[in-house]
């Protein structure tokens, strides 16, 4: 009697929990949490990874899936405050951003929506299009941020951020998501998106709007501000452009003509 009771109860938890209320057609989560924590850990330069540009931060990374919902949010420091607090919400609201703008043949990243949002492009205004949901951005307790137990986990936030650090991941059958890292210069946040990918095997992008007919951040936006290819990035104060050329994350100005 008593384990039917247990039985019964877990049953009732887990049917109201954010994830199952998916439903069974729902698409799955890229990536769960352990894995993007300790992927983002090795790619980032205070937890012993490479160098990548900017101010050598710790970041926050977070994945949505198709849907929209969010699967996992974590951090590469060693506690929460180890990294910008704000940033949380930025790397989720980045992945929701390249997941929204990319589709099955073409990807968008997050830097390539920059120059159009600026006055006068044929995006601007987009950062305004769809409001972070503050229910799920300030829910549960802040101990348990960046945690598998993340209150944002199961929840759809939104937002909408139109430079560096989004990538929307491809499995090779198509859009499974999205990635979003914050903390940084965006500029460097992009490339480390760009070695999550990588190492998390979802970066079978089959095309996008960079010359490389990938997603790859464009810095070609001149002195004028304007963008040759029209998806121009503007350069950050460090040699982050010339990191993200190394790793194939980039194109300089000299390659867009």
């Amino acid at each position: 009697m008593h384990k039917v009771v247990i039985l019964s109860a877990l049953l009732a938890v887990l049917a109201a929990s954010p994830i199952a209320a998916q439903g069974p057609n729902s698409p799955s989560c890229p990536v769960g949490h352990d894995r993007l924590a300790d992927v983002l850990k090795k790619s980032v330069k205070p937890s012993g990874g490479p160098s990548n540009g900017g101010i050598d931060n710790n970041e926050w990374a977070a994945v949505v899936n198709r849907e929209g919902l969010v699967c996992a949010v974590a951090f590469s420091g060693n506690k929460t405050d180890d990294q910008w607090p704000g940033s949380r919400a930025i790397a989720a609201e980045k992945a929701n951003t390249a997941n929204a703008f990319s589709l099955p043949n073409k990807a968008i990243a997050t830097a390539n929506l920059y120059a159009q949002a600026q006055p006068g492009g044929y995006l601007f205004g987009t950062a305004l299009s769809s409001p972070p949901n503050p229910t799920a951005l300030y829910a549960g307790q802040p101990s348990e941020y960046g945690s598998a137990q993340d209150p944002l986990v199961g929840k759809t936030l939104g937002g909408i951020i139109v430079f560096g650090g989004g990538l929307a991941l491809y499995d090779g059958n198509g859009v499974a998501g999205a990635l979003g890292v914050s903390g940084d210069s965006a500029c460097a946040d992009h490339n480390v998106a760009w070695r999550v990918r990588h190492f998390l095997g979802l970066d079978k992008v089959p095309a996008g709007v960079s010359p490389n007919m990938k997603d790859a951040i464009i810095y070609d936006i001149g002195p004028d501000g304007k963008s040759t290819s029209g998806f121009g990035h503007p350069k950050c104060d460090g040699r982050e452009d010339q990191i993200a050329v190394d790793l194939g994350a980039g194109v300089s100005s000299s390659a867009v003509r």
